[in-house]
């Protein structure tokens, strides 16, 4: 570290006066230096909005499919059976009696002490299965039944006076998944045969026809609907599919309320403020055109008409405020009047606005991305003309440095000079008046 000693001859404080005079020379940097933190807090906000779109081009892509907006509501006559409606169910309903229940088959052996052999077969569905057990003995067979692909489950019970009773159970329900034990001579009740659910449509009329199914669940016996049963009926029980309007006006809202929430981030980020004395602060996207530019080819696209009908008639609008609003009682009622165009109208604005938004975010060639790309790279050339700067600024201190040193060493040649003047002026003789 080098020695400073300001001002020895001359008494300037020329550390002070130095750096005094190295802030007016870091002007032009600390300029640079400004518009750095501006392209970065840029280039966060422009990040920001790429996400905002990315996230509705996600959405819209979704809601894009007309089927996509379709909700059902399925219901039963009977706490019996239950529905699961998907996004392909069709309004309609029908009735069934639900006439037996899907169960599997359920072997049991006769009280005995072990098996007659550590040998025997399994046949399930036509196909034999070979069980070796390590030895004849009630757990060893259970543990090689257990452990065989047949997918039989073997239990012991305590039968009592040292014997035990083996259940044969099958893994899965319906006759199919029937199965027979041979190559052993130990007694088998079957407590449980294997059998199909079974279901009745127009039971006791000329139309009558038998369902089956190897589960209780019986998967698209309307289109689209998933019917569980799980007790026999004496009656019929009606099964009825309506479109759930409420919930499918809520996915258009989710769109609409997507929309919004990107205009209100940009409008958040436009925004002029008045303080105080009439000051004016602009926010980071004020007067910005890309960003102006963005907005209003998302909105085109969410309000542009579909075939020369306005996107009003299905409930969406736009307030005096630039945003859009969504009346949920007017949708609704044109989903009742004309479902396939009520769907058909938001499909298509959501494919506009997919197309847009994806268009604008694309992390390759998006608008948004190139403009990111843009700022990213005026940043870097800002920061080398800094580090320029840098270099002069340290040059320029090193010279006024030199330069007042040079300043205090001729002051002190001066002052050394003027010293020795005064001490030969002081020596010369002096007369007096008389």
């Amino acid at each position: 570290m080098g020695l400073s000693l300001d001002g020895l001859a001359s008494g300037l404080d020329s550390t002070t006066l130095i750096n005094s005079l190295m802030q007016v020379e870091a002007i032009p940097q600390n300029l640079l230096k400004n518009k750095v933190n501006a392209s970065q807090t840029m280039v966060s906000a422009l990040q920001a909005l790429n996400t905002k779109v990315a996230e509705l081009a996600a959405l819209s892509t979704k809601l894009a499919d007309p089927a996509a907006i379709q909700r059902f509501t399925a219901t039963s006559s009977s706490d019996a059976v239950t529905l699961e409606a998907s996004q392909s169910a069709a309004a309609g309903s029908l009735e069934i009696t639900v006439t037996q229940l899907a169960q599997n088959q359920v072997l049991v052996t006769d009280p005995i002490t072990q098996w007659d052999s550590n040998q025997f077969n399994i046949t399930v569905a036509g196909q034999p299965y070979s069980i070796t057990a390590d030895s004849a003995s009630i757990d060893d067979v259970v543990t090689a039944v257990n452990a065989s692909e047949a997918g039989i489950q073997a239990t012991k019970f305590d039968a009592g006076n040292g014997e035990y009773r083996i259940q044969f159970s099958a893994a899965g329900t319906g006759a199919a998944n029937s199965f027979q034990i041979g190559g052993t001579s130990v007694p088998l009740t079957q407590i449980q045969a294997a059998q199909d659910a079974e279901v009745l449509l127009w039971a006791g009329t000329a139309a009558e026809q038998k369902i089956t199914s190897a589960s209780n669940t019986f998967t698209g016996l309307l289109p689209g609907v998933d019917v569980d049963v799980a007790k026999v009926s004496a009656d019929p029980v009606k099964l009825t599919v309506t479109q759930d309007a409420e919930a499918t006006a809520k996915e258009v809202s989710s769109l609409v309320d997507s929309l919004n929430g990107l205009f209100t981030f940009i409008a958040g980020n436009s925004a002029v403020s008045i303080g105080t004395g009439g000051a004016t602060k602009a926010m980071i996207f004020t007067g910005d055109s890309t960003v102006r530019s963005i907005k209003q080819r998302i909105m085109d696209a969410a309000y542009l008409p579909v075939d020369g009908m306005s996107p009003s008639e299905a409930g969406i609008s736009i307030t005096k405020d630039g945003k859009l609003e969504f009346d949920t009682e007017k949708f609704s009622k044109m989903l009742a009047a004309d479902p396939a165009k009520a769907q058909q109208l938001v499909a298509t604005i959501a494919s506009r606005v997919s197309a847009a938004s994806r268009d604008l975010s694309d992390k390759y060639d998006g608008a948004i991305t190139a403009r990111i790309k843009g700022q990213e790279s005026a940043i870097n050339r800002l920061n080398d003309q800094i580090l320029d700067w840098d270099q002069r600024l340290d040059q320029r201190e090193a010279s006024l440095k030199r330069i007042y040193a040079a300043l205090e060493v001729q002051m002190s040649n001066m002052n050394a000079q003027q010293s020795y003047l005064a001490s030969q002026l002081a020596s010369l003789p002096t007369t007096k008046d008389k």
